[in-house]
């Protein structure tokens, strides 16, 4: 890794950090960044987590301090991610490179329309709801949500806001502070799977982790009550630049 690769990798860290502790997604830009920077699929999508990990971590103990916290029911929902997990991140160990790129490039696609949609799938003004039927239906849900953050990461953030938000009607600090402890759970059991495959590079991996950590703190202290729809305007533009450089010239 040279002195300008280290340098992109902390600034676009930081960049990402504050991307996926207010909206999700920032693992759309970090993830083909190391591709284009000659990582094997592979490799990048398990380097990819060393980041994911620490920044999600930091943005939970952020939020924590700022009184924002939903247990146990965080706890419960991340017992069925973890398990959804555990499968996603085999597949993901055994799934071709050029496969995976055009899964991914796809991916991108998908989740910058639900960017433009989110507004609109957003209950405004809702109650929370925790009934046992809710309770149920989302910790039924985070299995799957385990499985795709097992296998790629990249947009999950949107589906684990898409649930919190849609089923229990919670506030964005709510809905973040319990993503990140969740992405934090299932994050670490992916990373010792794909470890023990031998997959991560931890010198792009810790580089690019000490940008998201800087950039997770700053969000998660900042973030409650804020507005996301600045920080999704900017995503759209970088992920769909990436989206068609993967799919046609990586």
């Amino acid at each position: 890794m040279t002195i300008t690769e280290a340098l992109i990798l902390i600034g676009v860290g930081l960049f990402t950090g504050v991307i996926n502790t207010l909206a999700g997604g920032g693992s759309l830009i970090t993830l083909p960044l190391f591709i284009f920077m000659g990582l094997p699929s592979s490799e990048a999508n398990a380097t990819n987590r060393i980041g994911v990990f620490l920044q999600s971590l930091v943005a939970a103990g952020g939020f924590k301090s700022k009184g924002v916290s939903v247990f146990p029911y965080a706890f419960y929902v991340s017992i069925t991610a973890v398990i959804g997990c555990i499968i996603g991140a085999y597949f993901a160990v055994d799934i071709r490179g050029e496969l995976f790129n055009k899964i991914l490039a796809v991916v991108m696609l998908v989740v910058m329309v639900l960017t433009l949609m989110k507004p609109y799938l957003q209950k405004k003004g809702a109650e929370e709801l925790f009934s046992p039927k809710s309770k149920f239906l989302s910790i039924t849900l985070f299995f799957f949500v385990g499985l795709y953050g097992g296998f790629i990461q990249a947009g999950v953030g949107f589906l684990i806001i898409a649930t919190l938000t849609g089923i229990h009607g919670l506030n964005m600090a709510k809905t973040n502070s319990i993503k990140s402890f969740v992405i934090v759970c299932y994050t670490l059991v992916a990373l010792g799977i794909f470890w023990w495959e031998d997959q991560i590079r931890w010198d792009y991996g810790l580089t690019l982790a000490a940008g998201n950590s800087a950039g997770g703190w700053i969000a998660s202290r900042w973030s409650v009550g804020k507005d996301d729809k600045w920080i999704r305007l900017i995503l759209l533009v970088t992920v769909f630049g990436m989206a068609i450089k993967l799919w046609f010239f990586s």
